[in-house]
Order: C-alpha cells, then structure tokens, then sequence
C-alpha cells in the first residue's frame, strides 16, 4: 500500500530515491569519516610528541648556548604557541578545510583581532623588549614602582611575568607594564650598601660608640672591608644623638647582615657601656 502512494506521487518517489541512496552511501560515509577523526587523532599524538621533542632539543640548544634563562622560557612559550597553531592547522586541513583560506580569512580581519588583543601585543612586544634591553633577568628582586609590587622574578613569559615574594605569593605582571614604567633592580650589582640607624644617649662618648662599633664591623665576615665602613653622627634627636652605621656587603648577604649586626649592635654598645635612649616625657605641675 506504502509503495502504491509512493509510486502515485512522483515527488515522494524521487524524495523516497534520494533518501534511499544516501541510506545506502551512509555505511560507506561513516566508516571514512571514522577512519579521518582516527587518522586525526594519531596526527594530534604525535604532534604533541614531535613538539615536545622539539622543545627539549630547543632547550638544549639554548642551554649550551648558555642563553638566559628567560630567554630560555620565552623562546619555549613562543615555540610552543606557534607549533600547537600549526598542528591545529594541519588537523583542520585533514578535515578538509582550506588553510589558504583560514589563512586570507584572518589576514582580511587582521585589523580587527589586533584591534581586539592590542593589549596582548603589548605585552609580547614589551617581553620582547624586556629579553633585548635586559633590565633584570630571572633571579633578580625587583620593585615595580607604579604599584609597588615586588619580588624575585621567577618566569618571563610570552606576556607575563612572574615574581615570587619572601612570603612565598606569586605576583604576575604584565610585560607591557614592566616594560614601560621605571623598575628598581635590587639585586643588579653584586655589592649592596647597608645602613644600620642606632641612638645612645647624651650622656655617652660619641667617640667611645664609634671605636666599639667599628671594631664589631672589623671581625664580622660579612663586611667588605676594602669598602666603606664609617660610624657616623646623622643627628641630635630628642631623646638621645642618632648614630648611623654605614658598610658595603655582597647582595645575597644583605638580609643575614642586617639581621645579625642590627642585634650584634645592641651587645657591642652595652659591653662598652654606652646606653641606647628611649622615648622620655618630663611632666611639669603647675
């Protein structure tokens, strides 16, 4: 009865053959699409092996060249950025999509993608500059001084940086930031300057103070002593004369100094019996 209605109707009949022939064309169609996404499949494993091996002779490379390390990290992320692209590319090809085409495609809206990640261009363009002109370098403590963040910086990025503070925080800085504002490089020279302020009362000997001082400079390691070492009057405060403590020591040096000689300080003035002042307030009855 169906096949009377279909054969009265030369509409349905022609529908009927089309649906027919791709029913009988769908096997067929099935098992080459199957065997593409296979196909493609093994194309993205071994992409992603072919890139990982890639990068390691990358990173050899660069390590017998004895690059920078950051150099080291950008090259690995911009390498890796454009390899993933390709492997995308010639995944979508085995898919038959043009590439030429994608291609044109996003050259004609050029303007616009630019328009759209202007901020991601600056910030790869400031990594860029950051590798060339080399106002720090992964290892060196920074202060970035638009916001005040600072820290050791750990990774340089394609647009980010990273810096590890002494509390252990990660602070990620754009590169188009660093790259743009005045930075600080704490760390840059191999020798720091530490100043180290202490009071004694009016009542002690200057001269006596600076012998004693002096002298616990003189037996510390840590203190160049073919640079400047001076124990000096920085002024007469209210309470008591305001000493500084002058003296040069290697950077990685500089906090275990400053701790150490800061409490060396308070012993060395009370064995030579100079008295530190505090804060004092004389009450008058009227």
């Amino acid at each position: 009865m169906f096949a009377a209605i279909i054969q009265g109707q030369p509409d349905i009949e022609k529908e009927w053959g089309v649906l027919e022939e791709f029913l009988k064309e769908l096997p067929e169609k099935a098992l080459g699409l199957g065997i593409r996404i296979l196909l493609s499949l093994a194309a993205v494993f071994i992409g992603v092996q072919v890139i990982k091996l890639l990068r390691r002779l990358l990173q050899k490379s660069l390590r017998r060249a004895k690059a920078d390390v950051g150099v080291m990290q950008f090259l690995d992320s911009f390498v890796k950025a454009v390899l993933y692209v390709l492997l995308a590319f010639l995944v979508a090809s085995g898919f038959g999509l043009d590439a030429a085409s994608i291609v044109a495609l996003l050259g004609s809206a050029g303007v616009a993608i630019g328009l759209a990640i202007q901020g991601s261009l600056s910030n790869f363009a400031g990594g860029v500059l950051i590798l060339l002109l080399k106002p720090f370098k992964v290892g060196d403590y920074i202060k970035e001084d638009a916001k005040g963040n600072e820290g050791t910086v750990s990774e340089i990025q394609l647009f980010y940086t990273k810096l590890q503070t002494p509390d252990n925080r990660v602070i990620i800085l754009p590169n188009g930031t660093l790259a743009n504002n005045s930075i600080t490089n704490v760390t840059e020279a191999p020798y720091r300057r530490l100043d180290i302020p202490v009071s004694i009362s009016y009542d002690s000997d200057i001269q006596a103070a600076r012998a004693a001082l002096m002298e616990m400079l003189s037996r510390d390691e840590a203190v160049i002593k073919d640079r400047e070492m001076l124990v000096f009057a920085d002024s007469l405060g209210e309470s008591g004369i305001n000493l500084g403590i002058r003296f040069w020591v290697k950077k990685e040096d500089y906090w275990p100094a400053k701790w150490r000689l800061t409490e060396e300080t308070k012993y060395t003035l009370d064995g030579a019996g100079i008295t530190i002042p505090f804060p004092r307030l004389d009450v008058h009855q009227v």
